[in-house]
C-alpha cells in the first residue's frame, strides 16, 4: 500500500448486503445474560480508556509484561495491552516505559512506587482466578486503567487471541494472510485510531531475542503519522510491497517515520530478521482484508466466493422462468 493510492471497493463492502440477515441472527444469539454483564461491567471500567481493545490472551505464558507509560488517553498514560488474560500462576512484571506512574489494584491487594525511572519494573504473581482492576493514581481520571484477567472468567465478547491471526481491535476482524504466523509478539491489532501520531519501537523482546516491532499490528486513522522508533539492535523497516525502506541501522533512538493517507494494511518487515518472525502491519481505516495494496479491503476468501456464488445461484434460479418465457417469445416458432 502507497500513501497516495486511491481507495478501492472493500471485502466488507461486497459482502455488507449479502450477510447482512446472518449477521444480526448471529449477533442476537451470540450472548447470554450473565456474559453480557460481566462484560458490561469490564466495559464500564474501560469507559474512558482510548486503548482498550479488548482482553490480549496471554494464557500459556509464565511470565508476561505489560508496559506503563505506552501512548493513550492524549500522551504518556496508558498500560500496554489495557487488558490481559493469563492462567494461575501466571507472573505479570509491569515495565515504565515513559512518564511518572504508579500501578494500584482498586481492590487495595497491591501497589508499586511512583517513579519515573525508564526501565522500572514491579511484579505481581496471579494465583488465583478472577478479574483484577487496577489503574495509574495520578492519572485514573485520565483514563489510565488497566485489568488482569485470570483463567476461564468470562468477560465477554470483548476479547482479541494472541494465538489467531484474526484478532483485531473491537470487533473489526483482520485477516493478514498468514503474515504473522510464527511470529511471538503478535497480540492482535492494538487500536490507535484516534492518534495523529503513533510510535512502534523497534528491536522490542520477540522471537527469541530483540526480535520484535511494538506493538506488532497497529489499526490508524488514514492520514497518521508512524515513527518507527529504534530501541535495541541492527535492523531496519522494509514494506512488503516496496513502497517503504528505512536505513538499516543499530543506533538506539533513531527514527524513521512514515504517513499512511489512504485506507488499506501495510505489512512490513525487518530484512535480516525476517525469517525468525520480525514482522509488523498497520492497519489503515477499516480494512479487514489481506490485499496488501491500493485501498486495502482485501481479496474475497473461498467462503466469501462461496457466499456470493450461493446469491449467484439464487437469483439465477428466481430469473429463469422469465429468462424461459423470454427465449419462447422470441423464437421463430411463436411467431406469426
Amino acid at each position: 500500500m502507497t500513501p497516495n493510492d486511491t481507495p478501492t471497493v472493500t471485502r466488507r463492502s461486497v459482502l455488507k448486503t449479502t450477510a447482512a440477515a446472518g449477521a444480526a441472527a448471529a449477533t442476537g444469539a451470540a450472548f447470554t445474560g450473565s456474559a453480557l454483564a460481566q462484560d458490561a461491567d469490564l466495559e464500564s471500567w474501560f469507559g474512558n480508556t482510548s486503548n482498550y481493545d479488548g482482553v490480549v490472551d496471554k494464557t500459556g505464558n509464565s511470565e508476561v509484561t505489560v508496559e506503563v507509560g505506552v501512548e493513550a488517553n492524549n500522551g504518556s498514560f496508558g498500560f500496554g495491552p489495557a487488558a490481559v488474560r493469563v492462567d494461575p500462576g501466571t507472573t505479570v512484571t509491569w515495565k515504565w516505559v515513559a512518564g511518572s506512574h504508579n500501578v494500584v489494584a482498586e481492590d487495595g491487594s497491591f501497589e508499586s512506587e511512583l517513579t519515573d525511572e525508564s526501565g522500572f519494573t514491579f511484579t505481581r504473581t496471579f494465583q488465583e482466578e478472577g478479574v483484577t482492576r487496577y489503574a495509574c493514581t495520578p492519572h485514573k481520571t485520565m483514563g489510565m486503567k488497566g485489568a488482569v484477567v485470570v483463567g476461564d472468567v468470562d468477560v465477554g465478547a470483548s476479547s482479541s487471541s494472541g494465538s489467531s491471526e484474526d484478532s483485531g481491535s473491537g470487533s473489526q476482524q483482520v485477516d493478514f494472510g498468514g503474515w504473522f504466523e510464527g511470529v511471538s509478539n503478535f497480540d492482535g491489532v492494538v487500536d490507535k485510531t484516534g492518534q495523529s501520531e503513533v510510535t512502534v519501537e523497534v528491536g522490542v523482546e520477540a522471537n527469541n531475542g530483540p526480535y520484535g516491532f511494538g506493538p506488532a499490528a497497529i489499526r490508524v486513522d488514514p492520514g497518521t503519522t508512524v515513527t518507527f522508533e529504534w530501541v535495541n539492535g541492527t535492523h531496519n523497516v522494509v514494506a512488503e510491497d516496496g513502497s517503504y525502506e528505512s536505513e538499516l541501522t543499530n543506533e538506539s533512538g533513531f527514527t524513521f517515520t512514515r504517513t499512511y493517507d489512504s485506507e488499506g494494511i501495510s505489512k512490513y518487515y525487518c530484512n535480516p530478521h525476517r525469517t525468525m518472525g520480525m514482522k509488523g502491519a498497520v492497519v489503515v481505516g477499516s480494512a479487514s482484508g489481506a490485499n496488501n495494496s491500493g485501498g486495502g479491503g482485501g481479496g474475497l476468501s473461498n467462503s466469501d466466493i462461496g457466499v456470493l456464488a450461493f446469491a449467484g445461484a439464487l437469483g439465477g434460479g428466481l430469473l429463469s422462468p422469465f429468462a424461459l418465457r423470454a427465449r419462447n417469445s422470441s423464437s421463430p416458432s411463436n411467431r406469426r
